[in-house]
């Protein structure tokens, strides 16, 4: 069974491509190579076609498997990474973004639902890679954030990211579209293998940013603010390894291929972790030291973000392998160590 994977060559749908392919599932990636790239796959020994999803031509023959990357088999789900991600840069260029994420996502529905009249049957499912920004800034007392939690997104990202939710739900009510909708928290870590992982550019996650401070590719590490109302007065987050993300579709894909519908589904592991934790567990883990300097709040960063994810566990049978915080680091370092070394 085929699957097409737009995004395959970036950070979290390069590990969903490993974890599909340790699924007996063959694979064919779609990345534009803006923010993705092609020596992952490479890595992944995977078919890997550059080009946008907005390309409709180009999405029918991939989905009919006339495209030569797919040898002649048709596709038989989509799963959707292709998104850009920065959120200070949706604000200034919100056109960028919803451009990208809304409009290219409109033109890969349209071709799945085209698709599956071809063959005479319902549209092909599609998987459907979200976020918890979705939710905007939800009060303290609906933490930990449910699924059924009131989404506000205060930034074009986290918009671009909802309004193709509802595109999926009616999709869904007029042509039989099935979806999975996964709206992660804050994906982190890297391959246990050390050859998948992190590589933004620019980069903008902590982790990452922590062991670049460590390997010296700059002096120091902002905090923005140490005021919040929490333990150590930084935020806290709900890190989640992005393995653990991977194993989630690929149970949410076999779901999809067997009962069909739309689901939707928090992916964390249920426990924060403050910036100043992240930092402890970094210094701890490469026995190394770094200087941190604080700064101003960011303007929407809530004091804490931390997912409900029992849904999940119970409708999937998914369970996050890799809760330790001190684990994602590891697996973080390792790869930070091979990818990039001493800066």
């Amino acid at each position: 069974m085929t699957i097409l994977v737009t995004g395959g060559a970036g950070y979290i749908g390069s590990h969903v491509v490993r974890a599909l392919q340790n699924g007996s599932f063959a694979v064919v990636v779609l990345d534009n190579l803006v923010y993705g790239h092609a020596s992952i796959a490479k890595t992944l020994a995977v078919p890997l076609v550059q080009g946008q999803v907005g390309d409709r031509k180009l999405l029918d023959q991939l989905m009919s498997g006339e495209h030569p990357a797919c040898a002649g088999v048709s596709v038989q789900a989509v799963m959707h990474f292709a998104a850009y991600a920065y959120v200070g840069e949706s604000m200034s260029d919100p056109a960028r973004y919803y451009r990208n994420n809304l409009g290219d996502s409109l033109v890969l529905l349209e071709a799945l639902v085209a698709e599956g009249r071809r063959r005479g049957q319902d549209p092909l499912p599609l998987v459907f890679s979200s976020t918890c920004a979705t939710y905007g800034i939800p009060h303290p007392d609906q933490i930990p954030i449910r699924e059924d939690c009131p989404q506000r997104p205060i930034n074009p990202y986290g918009r671009s990211k909802w309004m193709v939710e509802q595109l999926l739900a009616d999709f869904g009510a007029a042509y039989g579209l099935a979806s999975v909708i996964f709206r992660y928290f804050n994906a982190a870590g890297a391959d246990p293998a050390g050859d998948l992982g992190e590589d933004h550019d620019p980069e903008t996650h902590l982790i990452p940013l922590t062991l670049d401070t460590i390997t010296g590719s700059q002096d120091h590490l902002k905090i923005f603010g140490n005021d919040y109302q929490t333990p150590d007065g930084t935020c806290i987050r709900d890190y989640i390894h992005v393995c653990d993300l991977a194993d989630a579709h690929v149970l949410g894909l076999r779901k999809l291929l067997k009962e069909g519908g739309q689901h939707v589904y928090n992916l964390g592991t249920g426990h924060g972790a403050s910036v100043q934790e992240v930092i402890s567990a970094a210094q701890a883990v490469t026995g190394r030291r770094l200087q941190t300097h604080i700064t101003e709040r960011r303007a929407g960063d809530p004091p804490v973000l931390v997912a409900a994810a029992e849904k999940a566990q119970c409708e999937l049978g998914w369970q996050p392998r890799y809760r330790e915080l001190h684990t994602i680091l590891e697996h973080a370092w390792l790869w930070h160590q091979r990818r990039f070394g001493e800066r």
